[in-house]
């Protein structure tokens, strides 16, 4: 996949991939297109054996105001079938996010209104500056947040999901820190870079295996009764990592008190 002008993949020698919505003029708000590339890109880097980690960015001063308003008009002219159809384009971008193998953290600045909202729920990780401030505005247009409903519920409980759901208030950056849609408010910009760098480094000592096992691990228990196939699926999940490449040299290193191989190259 190749960069344009609206959606920019950067690499580093790290492993760590920055993909970064690029339409600052208008807020990063998404059509069709730019969800369509976003989807390619995740699947992209999570394909990708020497990405490590990536984070998703929108570049200017908001990190995305959800749907561009050309998208929405198009949307109206739409047949039933067609919403249908456009909508699933916006749940698998969501879910490409959500299912990458790979840590993603989002990098959050601004606005952050809609599906915007949506993007940083299907993220593993986000961190946000004290002037984020996020949205579910579907209501006042007469709409619903139904693609990324699963996204941001899980995020923030389906209780402050029903009061923000229905009143579209604006949430502040430490009221989104305390619902759990941010896991961090720094100060600034360069902070919120200094934070990714530290997270980078946290997230690189880890075994790139472990770490995608570990996201599919929450997603198997989660709201699950802990019963006898609950049991028994987690116990056949660590065995099948104690006895991989990975989990016997994670292992051997933590005894002989060296690195693992994973971190070559690594500061």
């Amino acid at each position: 996949m190749t960069n344009d002008d609206t959606l920019l993949i950067e690499r580093d020698d790290r492993g760590v991939a920055t993909i970064t919505m690029n339409k600052p003029e208008k807020h990063n708000a998404f059509d069709d297109v730019l969800i369509g590339r976003i989807k390619a890109a995740f699947e992209e880097v999570g394909a990708d054996p020497s990405v490590r980690v990536v984070v998703l960015a929108g570049s200017g001063p908001s990190f995305s105001a959800g749907a561009d308003l050309n998208w929405m008009k198009r949307m109206a002219g739409y047949s039933r079938d067609e919403n249908v159809e456009d909508a699933m384009g916006l749940g698998a971008m969501c879910q490409a996010i959500d299912k990458c193998p790979k840590p993603v953290i989002a990098l959050v600045q601004g606005a952050t209104f809609g599906g915007g909202v949506g993007l940083v729920a299907a993220c593993d990780i986000a961190v946000g500056t004290t002037h984020a401030k996020f949205m579910l505005s579907e209501v006042k247009l007469g709409l619903i947040p139904a693609v990324i409903s699963p996204y941001v519920v899980r995020a923030m409980g389906a209780r402050a999901a029903r009061r923000y759901f229905l009143t579209a208030e604006r949430i502040e950056a430490q009221e989104a820190y305390r619902l759990g849609l941010l896991h961090e408010v720094v100060e600034d910009e360069t902070d919120l870079h200094n934070a990714c760098d530290r997270l980078v480094t946290v997230l690189l000592a880890n075994g790139p295996r472990a770490m995608a096992e570990s996201k599919a691990l929450v997603d198997a228990v989660a709201d699950r009764t802990i019963d006898d196939t609950v049991i028994r699926d987690t116990a056949e999940r660590i065995a099948d990592t104690r006895a991989s490449d990975e989990g016997r040299e994670g292992v051997t290193a933590f005894l002989e008190k060296r690195k693992p191989t994973w971190t070559d190259g690594q500061a």
